[in-house]
């Protein structure tokens, strides 16, 4: 298929721009290409996870843009790296990793990226409104910024983020399109008591099930309290994305293009309830460490911990230190943004990480048991690249089970009656 180019498109594509920018679009029309995209369109912004290394291959393709001559042409934040420039004796690496790692930060910073190191973008001051495009990667980025904000993205990953980046310009389908975001899927929460919607498990375990279900369709929920609040939401989106590949997702009455159902839903939607057993099965399929079982460590904040997370556990730690190692994963502007609340942490025994994450960085080492996280994504991925068995809770089960070295988990409103 030809894609309908601009004239500002031929000019990059000339290297009128430089080598580097006419790589960049060269690859972004492809993309067009093979999506059967008609044309492209402009972005306002972008979020760039090609600044996390994976080996050498990334270094060398962010060095060719930049020997190119690249630089972004929209505001560009970026996404988490392999090191914590804030507190460097964390991460575990090789010299000559931790080198080529840096290399890779340093080649993104250089074409123009914000050095934001944080996967959760939308909790900055300056996140995208409603409506506007962008190109963002990360995949629980991309779930926030187009169900949450109602901002509109695909998911752009490794190198097409930094491609689009650099032009300005994204293939124009998919959920850039109205058409495109319709859902697909329709699911009901239902035999859901009231008071397990104060459990905040409950959400990362239904992102779960949503991905699960969904797969890389746009589901509908329908259930959810009006009043979800962002925290919440972010937490069932990034387990979504990762037991499946959710990119969008419709609460109804909670988030912004769902007001009804008739607002959202395609023509053909297939239905589906979503009950307090499957629920439970979910969360038991993430978390096989039964209660009162020993633990070995605590990590919490992936996506990384907002600022009202960390005022959360920072109360929550004072009353019940920690006996186990506990981690917190934010971003740097959400440390800075809570001031001296950091220092209280770190003297209860909380170990604050960032720029980067302990599920795809060596951090975490020396531990003996499970390891507990209240994350939904946390528990999918950690059993594989860590080899860690997982137990999942609340923010206030986690700090609970720390302080007595064993699993503590309210079940009450978890089981059948």
């Amino acid at each position: 298929m030809t894609v309908e180019l601009e004239d500002q498109d031929r000019a990059l594509l000339d290297g009128e721009a430089g080598d580097g920018a006419a790589l960049a679009m060269r690859l972004v029309v492809r993309m067009a290409e093979v999506a059967r995209a008609p044309r492209l369109r402009d972005i306002t912004r972008a979020h760039i996870d090609s600044c996390l290394y994976h080996g050498q291959v990334g270094l060398d393709f962010a060095e060719r843009l930049l020997g190119g001559g690249a630089t972004v042409a929209v505001p560009a934040t970026l996404n988490v790296s392999s090191l914590d420039l804030l507190h460097p004796e964390l991460v575990r690496l090789d010299d000559e990793t931790r080198d080529r790692a840096k290399r890779l930060m340093d080649a993104y910073v250089a074409m123009g990226c914000r050095p934001t190191w944080t996967c959760a973008p939308y909790q900055l001051s300056d996140r995208p409104a409603f409506g506007e495009h962008v190109a963002w990667a990360e995949s629980n980025a991309i779930v926030f910024a187009n169900s949450v904000l109602g901002a509109r993205t695909n998911r752009y990953g490794d190198f097409i983020d930094i491609c689009a980046a650099v032009t300005g310009r994204v293939p124009d389908h998919g959920l850039h399109s109205d058409a495109g975001r319709r859902a697909t899927v329709l699911l009901r929460l239902e035999d859901v008591p009231d008071a397990l919607f104060d459990d905040e498990l409950l959400y990362p375990v239904l992102g779960h099930v949503l991905g699960r279900r969904a797969g890389s369709d746009v589901a509908v929920i329908d259930g959810l309290p009006h009043d979800t609040s962002e925290d919440r939401l972010k937490a069932i989106g990034a387990a979504a994305a990762s037991s499946g590949s959710v990119a969008l997702f419709h609460a109804m009455g909670v988030t912004p293009e769902a007001p009804n159902l008739e607002a959202v839903a395609g023509d053909r939607v297939r239905e589906g309830v979503i009950t307090r057993a499957d629920l439970r099965a979910a969360r038991d399929e993430l978390s096989r460490v039964p209660v009162g079982a020993e633990i070995g460590a605590v990590s919490v904040g992936t996506p990384h911990a907002s600022e009202e997370q960390l005022h959360r556990l920072s109360a929550l730690v004072l009353e019940s230190r920690p006996r186990v190692p506990f981690y917190v994963n934010t971003g740097r502007a959400q440390l800075a943004g809570v001031g001296v609340l950091a220092d209280d942490l770190a003297a209860a025994g909380v170990t604050i990480v960032t720029d980067t994450c302990t599920y795809i960085t060596p951090v975490l080492h020396g531990i003996d048991g499970p390891v507990m996280t209240d994350s939904g994504k946390w528990a999918w991925y950690a059993p594989s690249l860590l080899g860690f068995e997982v137990a999942l809770g609340s923010l206030e089960d986690c700090v609970r089970s720390a302080a007595t070295g064993v699993l503590i988990r309210d079940e009450r409103h978890w089981e059948e009656r």
